[in-house]
């Protein structure tokens, strides 16, 4: 259904903030509203001309000053001609140039906005924001605002000009013209609604689309490939719909013009000739007038779809706008720009929740020394990522301090904390490019010689060079053309390249096989001798080596001490946990 904001009346203040857009452009904006006055009264002279050609020359047979009526005539109508193909580029390429602005602007904002924005909007909905709809405001000013002023100042230029010809055959031309306004207004109406559900329905697709594709490969392990299909056909089927919808209103609103206008030339035929036997209508007159009423009905028929199109540019212009009015963001207020962190680490009676009333963090508190490492372990839902992510600021505590070197994280510039604190994740994302670029993000001040060090050291290097273009190899989208193992290395290196002074594993060697994290096992206890450490490890078997263990459950500390510390203890979590993953690992086959 389509959103209850969209049938409101037309929001005035709304095509103020979208024309306002236009304000970097002021020259061309004006320009282009300058050539919609100049084309007004341009367009009627054709065929005002025709009528002097045949009434004082052709009729008096004054034939001498013809050819130079003609002369004016071509002038004329090559200089409309030159207007309108400088009008229709002036206007796109204002249109484009706003939406090249709005598009990075809107990208650069939701880059900016906290996780918990893209935690409740699909990522389908925001594509559709940042492209389909940012794409119809180009419309608005191509097609909409002022093309529609640019036909309006001609229609009454027209309606003038037929007046002062024939007052008596103008009244007549226009007894159809009240349906034809009736009919405008109904087609717009439909086509209006039609369109709204259009577009609802494309961000729906684009949401489904987007899940399913990325999601292929759980979908055909689970054999879901006919739920799936049969899920997207009722889409497309409610989207096809809504599209024919609109196409019927089309198809029923431009015979009906060609009828009324049709009615009007008949009563024009009718009551002209009568005009003309009785000297009352010219003949120059009566042929001129066809052009005329052209010239009126023409613009009433695409009036109605231009103010479609207005509309729609404003409903999209104000979804794009709410994202832009979103100011979820991790407040940047920190002045404290640091070269390099000590990395002593501590959480102070932190609180925190995803979900207004429901805490997933519930008051802990802990300190990681300076070059220490804590490992963090607990069941799925524990808090454990949760913890890192608060470190790192991507989403704010509700109450508590976390500081680093004894100051409180939000005292630190955002970007200048993030740059010194390296993470590598279970679930690797990588982007399609060389693997270079995916390690260093297309960061110039990284020499590939720095980038290779890095993946010597993480013991990567090794798999890279044996890749075809080895670093330059491209990588496709998400990494599918890389084993999990190789994705996994790629993460290590492009978070050891930073040479950051806190390293947060987030369960980074849950996914690699044992020959792989042979391999990086012992690069992680030489990285870790230099740096904070926290690591998040599901096999209890790779954090013998940590300084402290946390273990968390249900978002509360429940033990914490050195790993023989929590083994001794019989009736310990962290000793129900051990002894259960080392009953798995030796249980016969």
């Amino acid at each position: 259904m389509a959103d209850p904001k969209q049938k409101q009346k037309f929001n005035y203040s709304l095509l103020r903030r979208v024309i306002a857009l236009s304000n970097p452009y002021k020259p061309l904006f004006y320009w282009t509203i300058v050539l919609a006055i100049i084309q007004a009264p341009l367009g009627i002279l054709r065929p005002h001309l025709i009528n002097v050609m045949v009434d004082k020359h052709i009729m008096t047979n004054q034939l001498s000053g013809l050819t130079l009526q003609v002369i004016w005539y071509m002038l004329v109508l090559l200089a409309t001609v030159w207007l309108r193909y400088i009008f229709i580029l002036s206007t796109n390429r204002l249109g484009q140039s706003i939406v090249r602005d709005l598009r990075r602007r809107v990208f650069d904002h939701i880059v900016d906005l906290k996780l918990a924005f893209y935690d409740k909007t699909p990522i389908g909905i925001a594509t559709t924001r940042t492209i389909n709809d940012i794409e119809s405001i180009n419309e608005v000013f191509s097609e909409g605002v002022i093309t529609i002023l640019a036909d309006i100042l001609g229609l009454i230029a027209v309606i003038i000009i037929m007046f002062v010809v024939s007052w008596k055959l103008t009244l007549v031309c226009m007894i159809p013209l009240p349906f034809l306004i009736y009919a405008s207004y109904l087609f717009k109406e439909n086509v209006r609604n039609s369109f709204q559900r259009v577009r609802g329905h494309v961000a729906k697709m684009n949401s489904f689309l987007q899940e399913r594709i990325s999601g292929m490969r759980i979908i055909q392990i689970f054999n879901a490939e006919e739920q799936e299909k049969q899920k997207f056909k009722l889409i497309n089927k409610d989207y096809t719909k809504a599209n024919i919808d609109g196409i019927f209103y089309y198809a029923v609103f431009f015979p009906v013009v060609e009828l009324i206008s049709a009615t009007s030339l008949a009563l024009m035929v009718w009551w002209g000739a009568r005009g003309v036997l009785g000297n009352e209508v010219t003949l120059g007159a009566l042929i001129a007038f066809p052009i005329y009423l052209t010239m009126v009905f023409r613009p009433i028929r695409f009036l109605a779809d231009k103010f479609n199109t207005l509309q729609m540019g404003l409903v999209a212009a104000e979804r794009v706008f709410g994202i832009l009015d979103t100011n979820d963001k991790i407040e940047n207020t920190g002045s404290m720009k640091v070269q390099e962190l000590k990395g002593d680490i501590q959480f102070e009676n932190v609180r925190f929740s995803y979900i207004d009333g429901v805490e997933v963090i519930k008051g802990i508190s802990f300190q990681v020394p300076s070059h220490s490492t804590l490992a963090i372990v607990g069941s799925t839902g524990s808090g454990k990522t949760t913890i890192i992510s608060l470190m790192d600021r991507l989403y704010e505590i509700k109450s508590g301090k976390i500081s680093i070197d004894g100051k409180n994280i939000k005292d630190y510039e955002l970007f200048s904390l993030r740059s010194r604190i390296g993470v590598v994740l279970q679930d690797v994302f990588l982007f399609g490019g060389s693997v270079k670029d995916n390690i260093t993000f297309r960061d110039e001040n990284i020499s590939l010689e720095t980038v290779r060090d890095a993946a010597i050291k993480i013991g990567a290097d090794d798999f890279i060079t044996k890749l075809p273009d080895g670093y330059d190899f491209k990588v496709s989208e998400r990494g599918s053309n890389l084993s999990m193992g190789q994705r996994q290395l790629i993460s290590f290196v492009r978070a050891l390249v930073y040479n950051p002074d806190i390293l947060i594993l987030d369960e980074a060697t849950s996914s690699i096989d044992p020959e792989t994290e042979s391999i990086i096992q012992y690069a992680i206890e030489k990285l870790i001798e230099k740096r904070t450490s926290i690591i998040i490890a599901h096999r209890l078997s790779t954090i013998r080596h940590a300084d402290k263990v946390m273990v968390m459950d249900h978002g509360e500390i429940k033990e914490f001490g050195t790993h023989d510390e929590l083994l001794s203890n019989e009736q310990g979590l962290y000793r129900k946990l051990y002894e259960y993953q080392f009953a798995k690992a030796v249980e016969p086959v």
